[in-house]
């Protein structure tokens, strides 16, 4: 933008503030600053860039004809400003500002959605942009820019994403309450021999840890449903249809009250993960959160699980 040779910040406040009040004593007002020190900024100006800016008609300050050929360039260097000085506030502010985020949908349900109101009620300028989407479409909209970061499930390492630690979770086993299992609180792989198995899709990291440790025991499960997200499987379970093998996060969520959640013996454990771009930080009220979402997370999975 040509400013001119020697236009100033201060200056281009100053000639915004005159062009728009049409006075000197309504720019002092706007700025408040004293009349006297508007005139100051107004001559060194225009001295500066080596002609008059407004003239004087009858009592009134008139736009020179060089100002009017300025004052759309000052209009968008203006605005521009007042821009950077938004966003410089919400980098510097815990308080405000977007947080853009890209949940898979079992964490979706119930903690995010808790932590995130928690939050809001803390920090209520804050705003939310919620996506709800499958792994690898997470990594995807990080590669757009559409979001800060995502929340994810033991997600494998991948060029230019950073994997941060949010907490660690264990498999439990799903069934009806009336399957008539053993009323423990964690079940072998054999004592769900023969049963009917809703299985979650072996392209989901989780379904891949699952899968494997399926095919190293010595059990027969009889596959009644193939499905994409942990929250059908409970569904399927909650309605008789047979039983699930999933995160303690969705057996945790809301929502089908006559289901029991056991753990595994041995346990089969998960990660619940922080993906975000190496080459963009994350601002100040993103990291806040996420210091939140972690000890929030802790909680969520201190709840008893429905036996």
């Amino acid at each position: 933008m040509l400013l001119g040779p020697g236009m100033r910040l201060r200056h281009i406040e100053v000639f915004h503030a005159v062009y728009t009040c049409g006075s000197v004593t309504g720019a002092a007002k706007l700025l408040n600053v004293s009349q006297p020190s508007i005139s100051k900024v107004l001559a060194h100006a225009e001295q500066q860039l080596g002609f008059r800016l407004f003239d004087r008609h009858k009592g009134k300050i008139v736009p020179t004809r060089e100002a009017e050929r300025l004052i759309d360039h000052v209009n968008q260097a203006y605005r521009n400003i007042n821009e950077l000085r938004r966003v410089s506030k919400n980098l510097g502010s815990a308080e405000t500002g977007v947080v853009r985020v890209a949940v898979t949908p079992a964490l979706g349900i119930d903690v995010v959605p808790a932590a995130i109101a928690s939050y809001l009620a803390q920090h209520p300028d804050t705003m939310f942009e919620i996506e709800t989407l499958h792994q690898h479409q997470v990594v995807r909209a990080l590669r757009e820019l559409r979001i800060d970061f995502g929340i994810v499930f033991s997600p494998p390492a991948t060029q230019g994403i950073k994997i941060d630690h949010l907490a660690s979770g264990e498999f439990v086993a799903l069934t009806n309450k009336s399957s008539g299992l053993p009323g423990k609180s964690r079940l072998t792989l054999e004592e769900l021999n023969g049963m009917r198995f809703v299985n979650l899709s072996a392209r989901s990291p989780l379904g891949q840890l699952l899968a494997t440790r399926i095919e190293t025991s010595n059990i027969e499960l009889r596959t009644v449903a193939n499905v994409e997200t942990y929250q059908m499987a409970k569904a399927l379970v909650a309605h008789g249809a047979g039983m699930a093998l999933v995160d303690e996060v969705t057996a945790r969520s809301s929502g089908h009250d006559n289901v029991m959640a056991r753990y595994l013996d041995p346990p089969l454990h998960f990660d619940i993960s922080i993906l975000h771009t190496v080459a963009d930080p994350l601002s100040i009220v993103t990291q806040r959160f996420i210091k939140h979402l972690k000890t929030e997370i802790g909680v969520f999975l201190q709840k008893p699980l429905s036996q």
